[in-house]
């Protein structure tokens, strides 16, 4: 190679929020080459464009991209109001395509980045060796380039968890895919309707997704055509003051709706909850229907479809021949792990982070998005926006713009996050006071106030 690595262009794997958010590369100087697999920009978010986020226009929208759209002519959509997925990529994201024009490529998926020359375990002159990105086009054609520096922000979308507790897929998952999807379903859809009306369903998860398919499908059994629909809430752990997240206290005010709307679900019937319960293997009865089987050998009755809403996880077998620092726990960058791990009991504050935090071993390398929270959940996309704006300025040389801070984030009302739930103490809630370990239970709440505390909380 001739062409010194500093003239070479930052390739951007992903034309998502987090990775349009790197046209304001071009805003230092820098020139992207922003690589998407799918057809059209914001291919992840399509696939829940039926679902509305919970943060409002202006929470979504990145000051910098809103700059560069500014002179097409671009209108912000209400800054109050709340857009759903595809609103979100139709309105903002493809528009913010289009500016940067054939800067980005579609149809191009990423196979593989390395180090021009070097494989992982060659230590010789590597970080003065530009990347080389292997892509695979839609139509089968094969191409590397070459890049000064990479920005990972693929998502995790592609790569959901299993419902099986073990993060392996439960025995007989595969085999029963005809009846579980891994998406919340869209019920506006009059095929999708008709396959879970006046059946029942298992939901199995316990975050934002979950709430949204409990909410979907109480609404489902509310209406003419949904007869006799009934959902099956399956948690690993147990229902505390917390599990449906902070309600009118959280400073998402649509966040903490969307977990009243799954407890409204429970307590008007539409929806059992199965408490303590984690899938070991998944059964086909007599009749075809499918049953959940515990790990401590219960059965659930059978159910005829099952959602598995247990979060995502990163795809990272494109950058096997990079050196990589990743927690061994969450498959996050090292120094970002601590910040966001849900075992640790928070408020729901994320210590702002940019280049830093996301560096890896391999200089010149960035994980961003989601895909940089690896296996950790309930991130923002704000969040992303300033990791894009710190890396940006830092591999401009702006080490006073990349180390400032320009991000405050909501609270999420509540105390805890995933929990420590295999740990009994963390039973033990902030005020000295105790919560003994839920058993497992199918339980209808029925308006019964559940099992929260003054001061903490206990097996959220």
């Amino acid at each position: 190679m001739t062409t010194a690595p500093a003239d070479l262009p930052i390739v951007v794997i992903g034309a998502g929020p987090a990775g349009l958010a790197a046209a304001r590369l071009t805003q230092r100087g820098l020139v992207p080459l922003v690589l998407e697999a799918g057809p059209t920009a914001a291919q992840a978010v399509r696939g829940w464009g039926h679902v509305r986020l919970f943060s409002t226009w202006s929470e979504v929208v990145d000051p910098a991209a809103e700059k560069l759209l500014a002179p097409t002519g671009w209108a912000h959509p209400d800054p109050g109001t709340y857009p759903s997925g595809g609103d979100w990529a139709e309105q903002y994201l493809q528009p913010l395509a289009d500016v940067l024009g054939d800067r980005v490529r579609f149809g191009a998926r990423v196979t593989g980045v390395s180090r021009t020359g070097r494989d992982r375990i060659v230590d010789a002159d590597r970080d003065q060796q530009p990347f080389v990105v292997h892509i695979t086009y839609a139509d089968g054609r094969e191409e590397r380039v070459f890049a000064r520096a990479v920005i990972d922000a693929s998502g995790t979308w592609t790569t959901p968890s299993p419902a099986g507790a073990s993060g392996l897929p439960a025995l007989g998952e595969k085999a029963a895919a005809d009846r579980i999807t891994y998406r919340v379903p869209d019920f506006k859809d009059p095929a999708v309707r008709a396959r879970y009306a006046g059946r029942r369903t298992a939901v199995v998860g316990s975050g934002a997704s979950a709430f949204t398919a409990l909410a979907y499908l109480a609404d489902l059994a509310k209406s003419e055509d949904g007869t006799g629909t009934k959902g099956v809430w399956v948690l690993r752990r147990g229902i505390s003051g917390s599990t449906f997240g902070g309600g009118e206290a959280d400073q998402l005010p649509a966040r903490g709706a969307l977990g009243l709307a799954a407890k409204a679900a429970v307590d008007e019937g539409h929806a059992d909850a199965v408490t303590g319960f984690r899938t070991e293997a998944i059964e086909r009865d007599a009749d075809g229907r499918l049953v959940l089987v515990g790990e401590d050998g219960r059965r659930l009755d059978a159910v005829d479809e099952v959602i598995v809403l247990t979060g995502f996880r990163p795809d990272l077998s494109f950058l096997d021949e990079l050196r990589l620092g990743l927690d061994e726990r969450l498959q996050a960058p090292t120094e970002l792990a601590p910040l966001i791990d849900p075992n640790q009991h928070s408020c729901g504050t994320v210590y702002p982070h940019g280049h830093r935090e996301l560096s890896h071993p391999e200089k010149g390398l960035y994980l961003v998005g989601m895909k940089s929270y690896g296996r950790a959940p309930t991130f923002l996309a704000m969040t992303g926006y300033e990791q894009v704006r710190s890396v940006a300025a830092a591999l401009a040389g702006d080490l006073e713009a990349a180390d400032r801070t320009e991000l405050t984030l909501p609270e999420t009302g509540v105390c805890g996050g995933a929990g420590l739930f295999d740990d009994p103490a963390a039973a033990q809630s902030d005020t000295g006071g105790s919560c003994a370990t839920p058993q497992a239970a199918l339980v209808q709440l029925g308006g019964a106030p559940v099992a929260a505390t003054a001061g903490g909380c206990c097996g959220s």
